[in-house]
């Protein structure tokens, strides 16, 4: 019995032994030929962990794979360039069309302040040509001339109520002169185209006008002033007054 133990025992350890003889000649067999694939130029090997096969030449392509991560940085920054250039140009495109559209409504507005400025300038002088307004030298010329002036007095009357006083007192001339009424045995005739007597001319004169009684507009104007006073219109007159 313990022969047949020694027996087995023996037999194992051979048959384990032999699986290392297996396992290094398998071994040697792979560094063999590992190192009959390399480069005749490669020089001495060095001990340490032996590089398989697929190691190696996973190890070749890595300068292409820089080269292409690069090629690729290289467009995009040219590609982020044009896109910034691009961005700037319309930047400064916006820039200019708002100033000119500034400069535009500026000019606008300088052009409206010029014209009611222009316009302002011009109304003084018509207005001073109104103001210089000529009248004719005759019967007509003269009611209107005396009308304009008690227009901006407030005296009251028409062209028709004057010219039908003017043409019953003195039949239009300015230089007449009555003689022989009450007012001459006075010694203070009734003289102009209304026939107004020296005191009434002196009471009821109208300022900006001559103060020759024989003045046609000063003797109508006058005239009118005292109408006004006592009647309320020379309109209102239809007799001696």
């Amino acid at each position: 019995m313990p022969k047949n133990i020694l027996g087995r025992v023996h037999s194992r350890a051979l048959t384990k032994q032999g699986k290392i003889a297996v396992a290094g000649a398998v071994a040697l067999g792979t560094a063999a030929l590992a190192f009959s694939a390399a480069p005749g130029n490669a020089g001495t090997v060095t001990t340490g962990a032996t590089a398989t096969t697929a190691q190696v030449a996973s190890s070749a392509p890595l300068k292409n794979v820089k080269g292409t991560v690069t090629d690729q940085l290289a467009t995009d920054t040219v590609k982020l360039d044009a896109l910034a250039a691009k961005k700037k140009a319309a930047d400064e495109a916006a820039a200019k069309k708002a100033a000119d559209e500034a400069a535009a409504k500026k000019a606008a507005q300088q052009r409206t302040a010029d014209e009611a400025a222009s316009r302002s300038a011009q109304r003084p002088q018509m207005e001073t040509v109104a103001a210089t307004t000529t009248y004719a030298n005759n019967l007509d010329g003269w009611i209107r001339e005396a009308l304009s002036i008690m227009q901006a007095k407030g005296i009251p009357g028409s062209y028709n109520g004057l010219h039908r006083n003017i043409m019953r007192e003195s039949s239009g001339n300015p230089m007449a002169i009555n003689n022989w009424d009450i007012n001459a045995i006075n010694g203070i005739p009734s003289k102009g185209l209304l026939q107004v007597i020296q005191p009434t001319f002196n009471t009821y004169h109208v300022s900006g006008t001559s103060w020759n009684i024989y003045d046609p507009v000063a003797n109508i104007t006058a005239a009118a002033n005292y109408a006004a006073h006592r009647y309320g219109s020379m309109d209102n007159v239809n007799s001696a007054y």
